[in-house]
């Protein structure tokens, strides 16, 4: 039996050792089935940011490609935005003329009183950050009447301007179109740059706003001082009737000076000179400056002046000049003030004055103004002396109506108008 016995032990144990075996195998698979998703999640984050840092890689080295190559080749206009700006002024008169004749409507004219519509439209465009490129176009309704219907003149281009600045002192101007000494000049604030009732009672002498060509400017700042120099060059037609041009060089200087309280000195200066051409009738456009590099004179010139050369008090063309001073302060936070003085000369000197006081806020709903000016010394002109006030009423930010009254002497002839002025801007 006991052989028996062994053999059947050794059996069980065999069995008993089988099924372990195969009990520990199956848990182990259970186990490992359990486990298998996280690393396989594990691995293919793994590889996943492996991937993604490659391309990020791969990614900076194009970027540094693109910029190189685009800074290379690219317009210094590209990219960039452009604002535009539009201004429609309308200006309607009821006048009260003691007579009605040429002598009224010169007084008319002097004292600024222009009615229509103008119209101004303005891109302007940031160039390298701190330059900046604009282009204005104006149209104006003419005073000529056609067939009894008031003429208008068509959207034309009347300003290009660029301005490039170096640093905070420095900056340039060149304005090879519809140049005025304003484009060229310091502004002390441009808010204040609005007109008034009329075109006398705008801000600074009436030398800024001649038109003179082209110009390149130049302004230099430092401390409480700040001084502009500016070249123009002009054309001018001498006659209608005479298919001649005329050249001007002039000389635009200006020096501000920051005084204590708020106020500011101006010192401004022009010196116009004529380039008389020769006796032909020949025109080479605008841009142009002739240069005669011969000193013989043609068979067809006439030694004298050229009677068509000649200015109305029979001279011939002189210079002209003119110097101003203007000074501005603030009274208080609700009132401003502002005073020019202007020193002409050409055929005749005169004198040009202007004082004028108005409301220092121009976004308050009701805003005020009035103005002093005249004429006096001219040889060929009477004394001129002309009084205005109006009420600003900013209906909203872009439209605004400035109602008011001017009384306008002009020798013995007196006038008196009812104005009524509207902005809108676009």
């Amino acid at each position: 039996m006991e052989p028996v016995t062994f053999v059947v032990d050794k059996l069980k144990g065999f069995g008993t050792a089988t099924q372990n075996f195969f009990d520990g195998l199956v848990h182990r698979r259970e186990k490992s089935a359990r486990r298998s998703p996280i690393e396989i999640l594990k691995r293919l984050q793994r590889e996943a940011f492996s991937d993604l840092m490659r391309l990020r890689d791969r990614q900076d080295k194009v970027e540094k490609v693109l910029s190189l190559y685009n800074t290379q080749r690219s317009s210094p206009f590209q990219e960039n935005v452009t604002h535009v700006k539009g201004e429609v002024n309308v200006l309607g008169a009821l006048l009260f003329m003691s007579v009605i004749d040429n002598h009224s409507f010169k007084a008319l004219h002097r004292a600024g009183i222009s009615t229509g519509i103008h119209s101004r439209l303005t891109f302007e465009t940031t160039v390298r950050e701190s330059d900046s490129l604009v282009a204005e176009f104006v149209a104006n309704q003419k005073a000529k009447v056609d067939f009894g219907v008031d003429s208008g003149s068509e959207l034309t281009l009347s300003k290009v301007l660029y301005k490039a600045s170096v640093g905070d002192w420095m900056s340039a101007t060149v304005v090879p179109v519809g140049a005025r000494c304003r484009d060229v000049s310091i502004i002390a604030n441009p808010s204040h740059q609005e007109k008034g009732l009329t075109d006398a009672s705008s801000f600074g002498p009436p030398l800024l706003d001649q038109p003179n060509g082209g110009a390149i400017g130049l302004t230099v700042r430092k401390s409480n001082l700040t001084a502009s120099l500016a070249q123009f060059i002009s054309t001018e037609r001498i006659q209608p009737s005479f298919d001649r041009i005329q050249h001007h060089l002039g000389t635009f200087g200006q020096l501000v000076c920051q005084l204590p309280r708020g106020m500011k000195l101006s010192l401004l200066g022009l010196l116009q000179v004529p380039k008389l051409s020769s006796n032909q009738h020949v025109n080479l456009g605008a841009l142009t400056i002739p240069v005669c590099l011969s000193r013989r004179k043609s068979p067809e010139t006439v030694d004298g002046p050229d009677p068509r050369l000649l200015t109305v008090s029979g001279e011939e063309a002189i210079s002209r000049r003119s110097i101003a001073l203007l000074l501005e302060s603030e009274l208080d936070e609700e009132t401003r003030i502002a005073g020019w003085v202007e020193l002409s000369q050409s055929n005749s000197k005169y004198l040009r004055w202007a004082v004028s006081v108005s409301d220092n806020n121009s976004e308050d709903a009701l805003g005020w103004g009035m103005s002093l000016s005249g004429i006096l010394g001219s040889a060929i002109d009477r004394d001129h002396f002309q009084v205005e006030s109006y009420v600003k009423l900013n209906v909203s930010k872009k439209f605004n109506l400035k109602p008011g009254i001017a009384y306008v002497t002009d020798g013995n002839a007196k006038m008196m108008a009812f104005l009524v002025r509207s902005k809108w801007s676009l």
